[in-house]
């Protein structure tokens, strides 16, 4: 059984530039996500994709219907691959974070897998709902290359699986707005092809 994921991160939003905690709160894409979208769109469709996924928050949709549209794909949600849920931490700044739970934060930044936030999730509960619907995935598309629009977290989260590190290493990746990694799932082993590319945001000027 074979899956070539290219998984890609979600376009910049408004609070992506502000640096606030999004997890499950729906926030639109930013102008300028707007044309990081279309970009992707443009490199993906030299892919011969027969599916995209999305998470079903609006950001991720909205990407994924940028790469979807010049391939003549639907978009297909599913919540398996939904950001991290922060709790009482979203809406708020990092800078307001690190004021309000200096401990806390700190932990965050230094084990993250040990962080559960008041009505959040924790990274082994990411990790479970998005190995669930990889494996959806896997069973549904086999030999086929499925693109999955997803989210910060949860595209590193993935990352990891595939290359066999446990939680403790989230922040040893780089995951940016429409970086595009590629993954080839085989029977028990993982390749990774390549790593947050964002070749296809050089047209587009810098914040």
């Amino acid at each position: 059984m074979s899956l070539n994921l290219l998984l890609v991160r979600h376009a910049e939003t408004e609070w992506n530039r502000e640096r606030r905690y999004q997890g499950w709160t729906d926030t639109p894409l930013s102008e300028r996500g707007r044309a990081q979208a279309a970009a992707a769109g443009r490199l993906l469709a030299r892919q011969a994709l027969v599916a995209v996924w999305s998470s079903p928050l609006a950001r991720a949709v909205e990407t994924a219907r940028a790469i979807a549209e010049p391939q003549g794909l639907p978009v297909s949600v599913s919540p398996a691959f939904m950001e991290m849920r922060f709790g009482d931490w979203e809406g708020l700044t990092v800078a307001e974070v690190t004021a309000r739970f200096p401990e806390e934060y700190r932990q965050w930044a230094d084990a993250p897998q040990l962080v559960a936030r008041p009505g959040g999730e924790t990274l082994a509960d990411v990790r479970q709902r998005a190995l669930a619907g990889l494996e959806e995935l896997r069973l549904a598309y086999d030999g086929k290359t499925v693109c999955l629009v997803a989210h910060g977290v949860t595209a590193r989260v993935l990352i990891l699986e595939a290359l066999g590190l446990g939680l403790e290493r989230l922040w040893s990746l780089e995951v940016s707005p429409t970086g595009i990694s590629e993954l080839e799932f085989r029977g028990d082993w993982t390749a990774l092809h390549r790593m947050n590319t964002l070749v296809h945001l050089e047209s587009i000027a810098p914040a």
